[in-house]
């Protein structure tokens, strides 16, 4: 008796009388979708795709050589990867909205480090900081809400992972447009994205409801995925019904696969982004041809997310997953051999659509097979792979060095995700929880 009398204050608190129907979760849950999207926007298009474009004049009056310049973008996504339990840590010690006054911090201090720089240690240092400040910002803490307020996950993650790419496609426009007002001016771009960071860290702070509002969400979601209501058409096949720890999840041979999906999604995406300008341009294409067709890639990661967040729950992350790392494979096929537009179009379409839907599904199916109670600490242990792909580009250009050429690069590149993709197609839900009674 006593329990029931409790969730229906439960219910009450979150503003529903008939128990936790997800078709009528409130306004709340999206306010919060849309304030981590900002932020997923902005600090996507403010690093990653904004460095690139305004690394070439910072290489020149810093007095940098290439290899220094590219060592930035190195340390970037490196820090990104290797900083990815710090969020954890600070999620479960102080609460997400503390974990994003933080990383905001964080961010402003790399943007500021960049501003400043005179020589190559505030260069790097910046790179550094921002990669850090994009991950307690973005991914980790933007999953880990999204899972605990929303039952069903298809659309709002796919609205997430879909606007933070667009972020990817307005980088390099936002560089330009600053550029034509600031007079080419690097550093007063750094400063706007000072001020930028700032305006957006606090509109999410401000949007992500604060750690009793997120436990009340959290317990109602967790009653709605257990008795169904969530995913009533397709909860025994691909939901767990018990949450495993991260111990018990590091043991299951579906944890590993969805790990390697991951690396080699970032792998490719990473070398991509740095090395296929080059390539093409060694094949004959225009440079202005093969900037057209990353930013063609970069749309078609868009599209992809955003096509999978309109198919909601009819959506199954596994066949996704097969799907992304097929097309993954052909694209990064056709961009070692590619001279044609045909091919070149294969490779954007192909590597676009395969970075954009590996990382969606990889999260959904890491939520589907292990539930979401330790998510947190298990999502992140999987984004450490960033720091070990953020070695493609660097293991690119040594290929690069011994051959004379990038194709065989992506070639063995798209071996690897063959090999994951054959995986995938045996990936099965985890046939029950490994009992392990130590300490997670």
């Amino acid at each position: 008796m006593a329990l029931h009398i409790q969730a229906k204050i439960l219910t009450a608190q979150v503003g529903h009388h008939d128990g936790p129907d997800p078709e009528a979760i409130g306004w709340r849950p999206w306010l919060a979708l849309a304030g981590l999207s900002l932020v997923a926007f902005m600090v996507t298009a403010s690093t990653f795709s904004s460095l690139g474009v305004v690394l070439p004049a910072m290489v020149r009056d810093l007095g940098l050589n290439w290899f220094e310049g590219g060592l930035g973008y190195t340390i970037l996504a490196a820090a990104c990867g290797s900083c990815s339990l710090v969020p954890a840590w600070l999620i479960r010690r102080f609460g997400v909205r503390v974990t994003l006054a933080a990383g905001t911090l964080v961010m402003v201090a790399g943007f500021a480090s960049l501003a400043t720089a005179t020589n190559l240690a505030f260069y790097l240092a910046g790179a550094a900081l921002c990669g850090a400040g994009f991950q307690m910002m973005a991914l980790i803490p933007g999953t880990h809400v999204l899972a605990a307020v929303f039952p069903r996950r298809g659309l709002p993650f796919g609205l997430y992972f879909a606007i933070g790419s667009l972020g990817g496609v307005a980088g390099p426009w936002m560089v330009w447009l600053a550029n034509s007002v600031l007079h080419n001016q690097w550093r007063l771009f750094w400063v706007v994205q000072i001020a930028a960071t700032l305006i957006a860290g606090a509109a999410c702070v401000a949007a992500v409801g604060g750690p009793a509002w997120l436990a009340r969400m959290a317990a109602r979601t967790d009653r709605a995925l257990a008795d169904g209501r969530a995913h009533p058409s397709q909860k025994s096949a691909r939901h767990a019904s018990l949450d495993w720890t991260t111990r018990q999840a590091v043991r299951t041979a579906q944890f590993w696969v969805l790990l390697a999906a991951y690396f080699g999604h970032l792998l490719v995406g990473a070398t991509v982004a740095s090395l296929s300008v080059a390539h093409l341009t060694q094949r004959g294409v225009t440079v202005t041809t093969a900037g057209a067709m990353l930013s063609l890639e970069a749309l078609m990661q868009t599209g992809g997310r955003a096509a999978a967040s309109a198919m909601g729950e009819r959506l199954n992350p596994r066949l996704l997953l097969i799907f992304a790392l097929g097309a993954l494979t052909v694209g990064s096929v056709a961009l070692s051999i590619a001279d044609s537009y045909p091919l070149m179009l294969i490779y954007a379409v192909g590597s676009g659509l395969g970075f954009g839907l590996t990382g969606l599904a990889v999260t959904m199916l890491l939520l589907d097979y292990f539930g979401r109670r330790h998510n947190l600490e298990i999502f992140s242990l999987t984004c450490l792979v960033g720091a070990f792909s953020a070695l493609g580009p660097s293991l690119g250009g040594l290929l690069r060095d011994s051959t004379g050429a990038f194709g065989l690069t992506f070639q063995v590149y798209a071996g690897v995700i063959a090999v994951v993709f054959v995986t995938a197609l045996l990936l099965r839900p985890p046939a029950s929880r490994i009992v392990d009674t130590a300490a997670d």
